[in-house]
C-alpha cells in the first residue's frame, strides 16, 4: 500500500543569510588592522630584538656564518683573522674587520683578491638593497688589491660569476675615507700588461679629502719596464660620483708620455676624452712598446685625444713634428684580435727627405750629420756603396696588421722636386704592400705598386714602378741642368723581384726589366753633344757662342735586363737627328759597380769625330767618366804616325767620321723592345746594341766584373 507516513521528518531549511550592514565590514575592517598590526609589530620587535642583538655583541657573532655565507656566494674563500663587527649603527651599517682576505680563483698569480690589516666601514643599507654600494666612510689600513685577468682573458678576479663572465671594474660609492698605505696591482696577459700603483696616504672628512691624491708606481708592458708617477686634483669630487681631474705621467723606452682629462670615476676611463701628450727621440720605441715596428725617427713630438673603448685605443686630433717634418691625422690600436691592428689616416704638409731615409733602411741622424754614404757604412754595407744592409724584424712585421692612409704634400729635397705624395699601407700577417703609391716628379707621375712578403725566408719583394711621361728639362733642373732648350720628356718602368731582408739584398738578388723611353723633342746642346762625343760639332758651336741650340732627339730607349742583380744594357739606343747613340755593358746591384760605354755614330759626314766610347765606370756613390778612352788614344797615335810620315793635316783623317750610323725604327724604341726586337728605319735588325744577354761595356783595358764583351 503506497502511503507517505505522517510522522517522516522534515527536510532541513537552510538559515537565513546574515544581512550585510555598514556595522558588519567595519568590523572586519577593524579585523584585518589589527592582525597587520600585530605582524608590524612583530616584525618591528624582531627587528629590534636582532639590532639590539647585534649592537650589545656588536655582531662578534655573525663572524663565522658570514665567511661561510660570502665564500659560497662568491665562490671565493673569505677570511677575517681578528676582530669582526657587523650590526646597525644606529640605522647605517657598520662593518670591521681585521687580517680581511678574500681569496683569488686558482688562475690567478697572487692568492688574495683583497687583503687589509683592518677596514672600518658604514654602509648605507636601502642603496645595498638596490644593488648599489655607498660607504659613508671608510677606513683602510695596508689594504692591497689585485686585479687579474686570465690568459684568455675572457674572465677577471674581481668579477664573482660562476659563468665566468667578465665584467667592468666598478668602485663603491665613498663619501668620506682615510686611506693608508694602500696599493693596487693590475695584470692583462694579453695586453701583456703588469702595474703596480701605490697611493699616497689620503685622509678625508666631511666628503673633502685635500687638494690631491697622489701615486707612482711601475711595471712592464710587453717586456718594456716602465715608470708612471700621477695624482687625483679633484678627488673631493671624486668621492662624491662627481668628476674628478686626472693627469699622469708614464716614462718608458726613452719617451715620455703624458696623458690629463676628466674622469666622471676614478675607475671609469671608457669612452672618456684625455689629452695625450708623447715625445722622446724616436717613435719607433714608442710604438714598439705594444709590438707595432716602424723605422726609426728623429726625435718627435706629438699630440692627441686618446679614447679608450674596450681594447681600442683611438689616437684623434693628432698633431705633431718627427725630425724636420710635421704630422696631423689619426690613428687607432685594435688589440682586441690575436695580432695588434693599427688602422690610420695621415697627412704631412712638408716631408723632409732626411725623415724618409729610415724607411729604406738608413739612420737619419746619419744622414743629417754625416752623409748617405756614411749612413750605408753605418748599415754594414762596403765602403763606397750607397744601398743599405739595415733589414726590419720580420718577426715583429708578423705581430700586427696594419691600414695606413698617408699623404704629403712637398718633399724638401735639393734634387728632385717631388710632391703630392700618397701610399695605401696593407700589412697583414706579414705580408707588406705600398699599393698604390704615387708621387708627382718633376710635373711627371710616378706610381708604384711594391709587395714585401716577410712570411717568406728571405723576404720576397715585387717592384713595379711606372713612371708617367716626366718633362726632362724640370727632372734633371735640380743636378744643374740648365732648362733651356729641352722640351723632351721621358717615361718608363721598373719590374724587379728579388729576394732580401734589406734593400741591398733584394735588389742585389734581382731579375726583371728596367726600361725608360724617350719620345720626340729637344734637349739642350750642352747636355747631349757631350754625350755623343762630336767635338767637331761642340767646338764649332762653341766658337760660335750656340751652347743652348738644341738638338733633336727623333726617340730614345735605355732599357736593362736584369738578372741575380747585374743588369745588362738591353739596349741603349737614341736616335737624334744627327747622330745614333748606341750604348753598351751595365751596372751590379750586388756590387753597385758600373761599366757602361755609349758611342756616338754620325749620320752626316763629321770632319773632326772622335767616334769613341765614353766610359762611365766607378761606383754609384762615385762615378767615373772616362772621356779619353783608349780607343780614342789608338785613333789620336794612329794619327800622329799619318802626320809624321805624311804631313801634319793628314792626321786629321784619323778623326773623319762618314756618317754611315743607321738609322733607328722608332715603333720598337718607343714600345721598350729589347736588343734583338730593334730594326732600322729599313726595317732590318740592328747589330749595334748588343743581345741584352752580356752586361759590360766593351771597354779595353779595364777589369769587366759582369762578363766579358
Amino acid at each position: 500500500m503506497n502511503s507517505t507516513s505522517s510522522d517522516a521528518p522534515d527536510s532541513p531549511v537552510p538559515p537565513e543569510p546574515t544581512p550585510v550592514t555598514d556595522d558588519n565590514l567595519a568590523h572586519r575592517r577593524k579585523r584585518r588592522r589589527n592582525i597587520a598590526l600585530r605582524i608590524v609589530i612583530g616584525l618591528l620587535g624582531a627587528i629590534f630584538a636582532i639590532w639590539l642583538i647585534l649592537f650589545i655583541t656588536k655582531g662578534r657573532f655573525l663572524k663565522e656564518p658570514v665567511e661561510s655565507i660570502a665564500s659560497s656566494l662568491t665562490e671565493r674563500d673569505v677570511a677575517v683573522e681578528g676582530d669582526f663587527q657587523l650590526y646597525f649603527a644606529p640605522f647605517r651599517i657598520k662593518f670591521l674587520a681585521e687580517g680581511l682576505t678574500v681569496s683569488n680563483p686558482k688562475w690567478a698569480t697572487r692568492p688574495h683578491l683583497f687583503t687589509a690589516k683592518r677596514i672600518d666601514t658604514r654602509i648605507a643599507p636601502l642603496a645595498l638593497l638596490f644593488g648599489n654600494w655607498r660607504l659613508y666612510w671608510l677606513d683602510l689600513t695596508e689594504g692591497a688589491v689585485d686585479l687579474e685577468w686570465n690568459a684568455k682573458r675572457t674572465a677577471n678576479t674581481w668579477t664573482f660569476d660562476s659563468k665566468g663572465d667578465a665584467k667592468p671594474l666598478e668602485l663603491p660609492t665613498i663619501d668620506r675615507a682615510t686611506l693608508r698605505d694602500t696599493s693596487i696591482r693590475y695584470r692583462d696577459p694579453v695586453l701583456q700588461l703588469l702595474a703596480d700603483l701605490d697611493f699616497a696616504t689620503v685622509v678625508s672628512s666631511d666628503a673633502k679629502i685635500g687638494e690631491a691624491v697622489r701615486f707612482t708606481g711601475d711595471g712592464r708592458l710587453r717586456e718594456t719596464p716602465f715608470t708612471l708617477q700621477g695624482a687625483l686634483l679633484t678627488p673631493n669630487a671624486t668621492v662624491q660620483r662627481g668628476q674628478n681631474k686626472l693627469e699622469l705621467q708614464a716614462r718608458a723606452a726613452n719617451n715620455i708620455i703624458d696623458i690629463s682629462g676628466t674622469l666622471p670615476s676614478l675607475a671609469d676611463i671608457e669612452g672618456v676624452p684625455l689629452a695625450t701628450r708623447a715625445r722622446g727621440g724616436n717613435a719607433a720605441e714608442l710604438l714598439g712598446i705594444i709590438g707595432v715596428v716602424i723605422p726609426r725617427t728623429r726625435t718627435y713630438r706629438l699630440n692627441a685625444t686618446l679614447v679608450k673603448q674596450d681594447r681600442m685605443y683611438r689616437f684623434n686630433a693628432l698633431k705633431g713634428t718627427f725630425g724636420a717634418s710635421d704630422i696631423a691625422g689619426q690613428f687607432a690600436v685594435d688589440m682586441s684580435g690575436a695580432r695588434v691592428h693599427v688602422d690610420a689616416t695621415l697627412a704631412t704638409k712638408t716631408l723632409d727627405i732626411i725623415d724618409v731615409s729610415p724607411f729604406i733602411g738608413y739612420n737619419p741622424d746619419v744622414i743629417a750629420a754625416r752623409g748617405v754614404q756614411a749612413a750605408a757604412a753605418a748599415t754594414g754595407a762596403a765602403p763606397a756603396r750607397l744601398l743599405p744592409n739595415a733589414s726590419l724584424r720580420a718577426e715583429g712585421l708578423r705581430a700586427f696588421d696594419a691600414d695606413v692612409r698617408y699623404t704629403a704634400t712637398r718633399l724638401r729635397s735639393d734634387s728632385i722636386p717631388i710632391s703630392d705624395i700618397s701610399v695605401v699601407v696593407d700589412l697583414d700577417d706579414g705580408l707588406l704592400k705600398l699599393s698604390p703609391l704615387r708621387l708627382t716628379m718633376a710635373r711627371g707621375k710616378l706610381a708604384s705598386d711594391i709587395a714585401i712578403d716577410w712570411r717568406r725566408r728571405p723576404a720576397v719583394t715585387r717592384y713595379d714602378i711606372r713612371l708617367a711621361a716626366t718633362p726632362m728639362a724640370q727632372l734633371l733642373d735640380g743636378f744643374g741642368v740648365a732648362e733651356a732648350g729641352t722640351n723632351g720628356t721621358v717615361k718608363g718602368r721598373i719590374q724587379l723581384t728579388g729576394t732580401g731582408d734589406a734593400l741591398h739584398e733584394s735588389l742585389a738578388s734581382s731579375s726583371g726589366r728596367i726600361a725608360f723611353v724617350i719620345p720626340r723633342g729637344t734637349f739642350s746642346t750642352r747636355n747631349v753633344q757631350l754625350s755623343e762625343l762630336d767635338f767637331g760639332t761642340f767646338v764649332q758651336k762653341m766658337f760660335e757662342n750656340k751652347l743652348k741650340e738644341p738638338v733633336q732627339i727623333n726617340c730614345g730607349l735605355i732599357a736593362f735586363t736584369v738578372r741575380g742583380g747585374s743588369a745588362a744594357a738591353d739596349p741603349i739606343l737614341i736616335d737624334t737627328r744627327k747622330n745614333v747613340i748606341a750604348g753598351r755593358g751595365g751596372f751590379s746591384f750586388a756590387t753597385e759597380q758600373m761599366d757602361l760605354a755609349f758611342r756616338a755614330d754620325g749620320k752626316k759626314f763629321s770632319l773632326v769625330s772622335a767616334q769613341s766610347p765614353v766610359g762611365i765606370g766607378g761606383y754609384f756613390s762615385q762615378p767615373r767618366l772616362n772621356v779619353i778612352s783608349p780607343e780614342l788614344l789608338g785613333r789620336a797615335g794612329a794619327g800622329l804616325g799619318l802626320a809624321v810620315l805624311a804631313a801634319p793635316p793628314a792626321a786629321l783623317l784619323a778623326f773623319v767620321d762618314v756618317g754611315d750610323a743607321k738609322s733607328a725604327a722608332c715603333g720598337p724604341v718607343l714600345q721598350g723592345a729589347t736588343a734583338a726586337g730593334q730594326r732600322t728605319t729599313k726595317g732590318k735588325a740592328r747589330d749595334d746594341v748588343g743581345n741584352g744577354k752580356k752586361a759590360t761595356s766593351g771597354q779595353k783595358g779595364e777589369k769587366k766584373f759582369l762578363g766579358i764583351f
